[in-house]
């Protein structure tokens, strides 16, 4: 077993390719000198197999071995900066909770916290991009927040805190989900709280708001209302369902979209209306979204242009959300990514139809030496992990993973 000095060395985000860290900075690793205590606690545990990992999830030891660093880093190397983003590491928090596996759970939040928060991760948002620079050396690229990842790393600590019962876990989520409502959320006129996509650069002094409805998943926001229920989340849940479907007129949702003072809804000054690589998750959002959801129903039937353009079983990857114009086809992980949504329709004949075309992908894939692209990747662990009955979510929000008791 490595020793507890290597542990907090590897949490704190001291391995290959990651930033210097320096040991100040590794003493006040995000809720202080109690994560000695803590993480001596978690060896023990693991020792005696609680918080063990699901070893029957190949798709996740996968992502695990090409696409993260034993530090806890996940990169994209599609990119020329071979980037990290706070994206990626909220989702391997997501995953590792589902699988039970502690200790990449750990090594995942212990890299964030240390090179995206500078080790305040209970009082600093995480930047959203980290990776190679101009230079050579490696750091913070952009420190701008994403709320969609903040949300994410927020969500996963509450949940590892309750089905782990481990409180630093749910002090950490409570920390942040603060930060996110102080800090990324509004008031527009005319609707009321809504979750801006980052901390700076959405808002204009026109009036005008730049919105993503891929981040705002009625899931996490329901827990959320459930740990927080006189903050703002049940009426940005309500809101979030409002501007999908005004933002939607032929059952397309758009990646970007905008408020504005005295139209609302309206087409993103930046974006335009496409739908494709950020709309998808609305989707896949909501095809995971509980059916006892009381807003359920309503967010699938502002989707329902989807089902008609799977008619001849390709996901499009590209829409004119305005006109509901499709073209392209989309790659393997929209296929995972329309799963659950599939599931939640009653489209089964084209569910079948969408894991065939996985099946034939990744095996032309194999066959060819390939590995499939970071983002491909995470929407089939979310999509075929969903539809593999890893996890579901109830109406709370609360994650109800395969491995639990719950």
């Amino acid at each position: 077993m490595p020793t507890l000095a290597r542990i907090v060395d590897v949490i704190a985000g001291i391995g290959a390719g990651a930033a210097p860290v320096s040991v100040r900075t590794r003493r006040r690793f995000f809720l202080g000198a109690g994560v000695l205590l803590c993480l001596s606690s978690t060896l023990s545990s693991t020792a005696f197999g609680a918080g063990s990992a699901d070893s029957e999830w190949p798709a996740w030891n996968a992502f695990v071995d090409s696409q993260m660093q034993a530090d806890g880093r996940v990169i994209d190397f599609t990119t020329p900066t071979q980037q990290s983003t706070s994206e990626g590491q909220s989702y391997a928090l997501f995953f590792a909770l589902v699988a039970n596996d502690r200790a990449t759970f750990d090594r995942v939040l212990g890299w964030t916290d240390a090179n995206l928060a500078a080790g305040h991760l209970d009082t600093q948002l995480p930047a959203w991009q980290w990776g190679r620079k101009t230079d050579g050396s490696y750091g913070v690229l952009d420190p701008n927040s994403a709320s969609d990842s903040d949300a994410w790393i927020a969500y996963a600590l509450l949940e590892a805190g309750r089905l782990w019962k481990a409180p630093r876990y749910t002090q950490g989520g409570d920390a942040l989900l603060d930060q996110i409502k102080r800090r990324e959320v509004v008031n527009l006129p005319g609707i009321g709280p809504m979750v801006l996509p980052g901390e700076y650069g959405f808002a204009s002094g026109s009036g005008t708001w730049r919105l993503n409805p891929s981040y705002l998943p009625l899931p996490v926001l329901r827990r959320f209302a459930l740990e927080d229920p006189q903050g703002p989340w049940a009426g940005i849940a309500e809101n979030a369902v409002h501007i999908v479907a005004s933002a939607s007129p032929h059952g397309f949702a758009p990646d970007w979209l905008a408020w504005q003072n005295e139209h609302g809804t309206i087409v993103d000054p930046v974006k335009g209306d496409v739908g494709s690589y950020d709309a998808i998750r609305v989707y896949l959002w909501a095809g995971m979204t509980s059916p006892n959801d009381p807003l359920a129903a309503s967010l699938l039937a502002a989707l329902g242009g989807m089902r008609g353009a799977l008619a001849g079983q390709v996901p499009p990857e590209r829409i004119a959300t305005a006109t509901g114009v499709t073209e392209g086809v989309g790659p393997v992980g929209f296929s995972g990514a329309l799963l659950p949504y599939l599931a939640a329709t009653g489209d089964t004949v084209v569910a079948d139809g969408q894991r065939q075309r996985i099946a034939s992908m990744l095996d032309a894939a194999q066959a060819e030496k390939k590995t499939e692209p970071y983002y491909d990747r995470v929407l089939l662990l979310f999509g075929e992990g969903w539809a593999d009955g890893r996890y579901r979510f109830d109406e709370n929000g609360r994650l109800v993973p395969r491995w639990s008791t719950y």
